[in-house]
């Protein structure tokens, strides 16, 4: 009796181990599924724009979600050396319903759509002071309140710098005079063999007339041996 209840132990507990297996893939795709199809936000692939002191900027973002959204927040914040200071919120209720957007920072304005899944902002008129990360947030309710958030670098300069073209000038130069290399040489094989076939053609005319030259000789030369050799009457 006892082998018998260590063996149904044995297997009750392979049960179990197996059961706990599939509950713990089962998990595991759930969630990959959930991550996959989760609220991402992103602004450009370039994340930083360096612009001149006094000019307008946007600072883009968008969102994506793959099951939808519904009562959509979002917000944009500027990090003023660890203060967070907000610069616009909204709500955005359903897909393609625009926002109303309440904005509390005076050269900021709002240029996104709901229609294009973009939540970008303008900043007017920048100042050195302007210069930092500024941080787009959004949380979607549809998702358990799923939440994501990009950070975009603003640069402000004097002036632009210049773009040192000397090495694709180089490049360029380079290559354009490998280039007019292989035609120039593609244009003399050309020529050379223009003439050279000219020159065999030429060969062969003076060869035909030549051949005929001779054979008209012989036929004379022989005509003329049989009047010789033909007796007299």
């Amino acid at each position: 009796m006892a082998s018998v209840d260590s063996t149904g132990s044995s297997v009750s507990s392979r049960l179990r181990s197996g059961d706990l297996l599939h509950a713990g893939l089962a998990v595991a795709l759930l969630l990959g599924v959930w991550n996959v199809g989760g609220l991402e936000v992103s602004t450009d692939k370039v994340p930083s724009i360096e612009a001149m002191n006094g000019s307008t900027v946007l600072l883009p973002c968008t969102y994506s979600s793959c099951i939808g959204i519904k009562n959509l927040y979002f917000n944009w914040h500027y990090n003023d050396n660890g203060t967070m200071i907000k610069l616009c919120e909204a709500v955005i209720p359903i897909e393609g319903v625009e926002p109303k957007v309440s904005v509390y920072h005076e050269r900021v304005e709002f240029v996104g759509t709901s229609k294009k899944n973009n939540i970008s902002i303008l900043l007017w008129n920048i100042t050195f002071e302007d210069e930092g990360q500024y941080i787009c947030f959004a949380r979607n309710p549809k998702e358990k309140n799923r939440n994501h958030s990009a950070i975009y670098t603003l640069i402000v300069v004097d002036q632009m710098k210049e773009v040192d073209n000397t090495l694709t000038t180089i490049i360029v130069s380079v290559l354009g005079g490998v280039i007019g290399l292989v035609i120039i040489i593609m244009v003399i094989k050309a020529l050379v063999v223009h003439f050279l076939l000219k020159d065999d053609e030429k060969n062969k005319e003076c060869l035909v007339s030549s051949s005929g030259n001779d054979n008209t000789e012989n036929g004379l030369s022989g005509a003329k041996a049989d009047n010789k050799g033909t007796p007299k009457a």
